[in-house]
């Protein structure tokens, strides 16, 4: 399963999920969108289109209910539904806004991992994976971001928690933390946008589906090996060093 696989890096993931052989369930808000991405799947009857708000414990619950009756078990889990608000001084962001990033960003990965781990307890064989989309926010934060890079923090102890949780029962957990993807959430970056010390700058992009690749490498692996953190960027952006 594939949380907001209707655009973006979630779109690109689930069909590289099924380019590789994959069934997948495309999860997210809007269905039109799911059923666009499932027309682009080399066998469309492959992807599912469900949709579910990440956010709403109930939604998440009913998905579960779905995907047990109908598939009877969840192999892989890939947390990527997100959304992010303009930058804004720390002390200017509404509670609104701070509570619809991290409702979406962390609870809602947060009640996906809890419904995929009962799930994958109780299946035979017992087991599964859950991949993470962290960011590069969860490293370094970008001036005036406050609610994504908090929730992209708390996206890494998640990760942990539930790798950590998950040994017992063959539930292997991971995370890709990304770094300038070429996506609609990304254009403000090839626009120009502000670093640490006041500049703005056009940063470099990759190339989205080198993105995709890279999950399904993850998701690829055995049950016994697990790529703990993963961190695909662009080569030349200013993440490492001081600007």
């Amino acid at each position: 399963m594939v949380t907001g696989a209707g655009s973006g890096i979630g779109k690109h993931v689930a069909l590289a999920l099924a380019r590789a052989g994959y069934a997948v369930i495309l999860a997210g808000r809007t269905r039109t969108r799911l059923e666009e991405t499932a027309a682009l799947a080399p066998a469309p009857s492959t992807c599912v289109p469900l949709t579910v708000d990440v956010a709403d414990p109930a939604s998440v619950a009913a998905l579960f209910e779905i995907i047990e009756d109908r598939f009877g078990r969840l192999d892989l889990l890939f947390n990527n539904a997100g959304t992010n608000i303009a930058a804004q001084p720390l002390e200017d962001v509404s509670y609104d806004d701070w509570r619809r990033v991290v409702d979406t960003n962390l609870t809602g990965a947060f009640l996906c991992t809890q419904g995929a781990f009962r799930l994958m307890k109780r299946q035979r064989p017992q087991g599964g994976r859950i991949i993470n989309n962290g960011s590069v926010s969860a490293h370094s934060p970008r001036p005036a971001s406050a609610a994504y890079t908090s929730a992209k923090h708390g996206m890494t102890g998640l990760t942990k928690s539930t790798a950590l949780d998950g040994r017992p029962f063959d539930i292997a957990c991971g995370q890709i933390d990304i770094g300038n993807a070429a996506t609609d959430m990304a254009n403000h970056i090839v626009a120009g946008t502000r670093q640490a010390n006041g500049d703005v700058i056009v940063e470099p992009v990759i190339d989205v589906t080198l993105v995709a690749r890279t999950v399904v490498q993850m998701a690829d692996l055995p049950l016994d090996a697990n790529i703990q953190f993963m961190t695909l960027m662009a080569t030349k952006m200013p993440l490492i060093g001081r600007g």
